[in-house]
């Protein structure tokens, strides 16, 4: 499957930087854009609608005046991340604000909706749409999404406890379009084994969570280094969706991480027997975070990546030759 025209010779390799709630904000896109990834927020990261607005206008503002600068460097197009759930209540109006500024790429969240994909359309940009299982790449697909992003076992927030390889190849054999593979992928070796495995693009969450122009604190930062794939607990019980959070951080909340699985546990209660403030303190991370050592700039990163990849696809070559004597 080749790249939607719109990504075609924009991107210094096959990387999107993850929404991530509370997280991800106009620097983190505006850098990860410059050096050829696909930066993106969600919407709902700013309080307010016309906040959502003022951040896009800064955005395109600045990759405006890159495409200027840097003539022969790719820049990538950014997204934006709407929940599609008929809880969020600005969904009308982060949409209209979206086609009226004609937001290249949309990724949709917890619900598939035709008519959001066809404003989206009407103006030339592109759906991708997270998905965690075949039944809801299924719904996903018949609302008429371009791409799928298969979040898979490991990956950070509402993730599948699926594997990639088994996902990847039940999809692909229903879905002709993109599919971006997430879970887990923290370097340049895993973005090349994931292309290998047969997704066109790969999702990098937590990865871009530890830098610089991450949004969250310092602390969320160095907790995320201080930990491993045995730190993130996957559980449903906090909100009841299944997603991955660092467990260290739902202990330093004050929740007894040995009755969350429990008939015992009740979020609800739990969450009136504390501060609600604590819960701004409970983390949201991927397995990736085993292979994640310093807190670089989004540029730093980058570069690395993009070596770490081409390494890995030279040494998938001298394989192949291998193979072949």
């Amino acid at each position: 499957m080749a790249l939607p025209n719109i990504l075609q010779g924009k991107l210094s390799m096959p990387v999107i930087s993850a929404p991530m709630f509370l997280t991800s904000g106009p620097q983190l896109v505006i850098n990860t854009c410059r050096n050829g990834v696909v930066g993106a927020f969600p919407a709902l990261n700013q309080r307010t609608s016309a906040g959502f607005e003022a951040w896009l206008e800064e955005i395109e503002t600045e990759l405006d005046h890159a495409r200027q600068q840097y003539t022969n460097e790719p820049i990538a197009p950014f997204a934006v991340n709407l929940i599609v759930h008929h809880t969020n209540k600005r969904l009308e109006a982060d949409l209209d604000i979206c086609v009226k500024h004609r937001v290249p790429i949309v990724i949709t969240s917890l619900g598939s909706n035709p008519e959001v994909v066809a404003k989206i359309h009407g103006y030339g940009g592109i759906v991708f749409h997270d998905v965690t299982n075949i039944r809801h790449a299924r719904k996903a697909q018949s609302a008429g999404v371009d791409g799928l992003i298969l979040v898979c076992a490991g990956g950070g927030g509402h993730a599948s406890a699926i594997s990639p390889f088994a996902l990847l190849a039940a999809i692909r054999r229903e879905f002709d379009g993109t599919i971006i593979l997430a879970g887990a992928i923290s370097s340049g070796a895993d973005i090349a084994a994931a292309r290998m495995m047969g997704a066109d693009l790969t999702y990098l969450g937590t990865r871009f969570l530890a830098t610089k122009e991450s949004m969250v604190s310092q602390e969320y930062k160095q907790m995320v280094l201080n930990s491993s794939a045995e730190d993130i607990v996957y559980t449903a019980s906090l909100s009841g969706v299944p997603a991955n959070f660092l467990g260290r951080s739902i202990e330093d909340a004050g929740l007894d991480l040995s009755i969350m699985a429990t008939p015992e546990f009740d979020s609800e209660k739990e969450l009136a027997a504390t501060d609600r403030q604590v819960w701004k303190s409970i983390w949201s991370a991927g397995q990736g975070c085993s292979g994640i050592e310093d807190i670089p700039s989004a540029e730093s990163l980058i570069n690395r990546l993009k070596n770490e990849y081409e390494t890995a696809l030279e040494s998938a070559e001298a394989v192949l030759a291998e193979t072949r004597c």
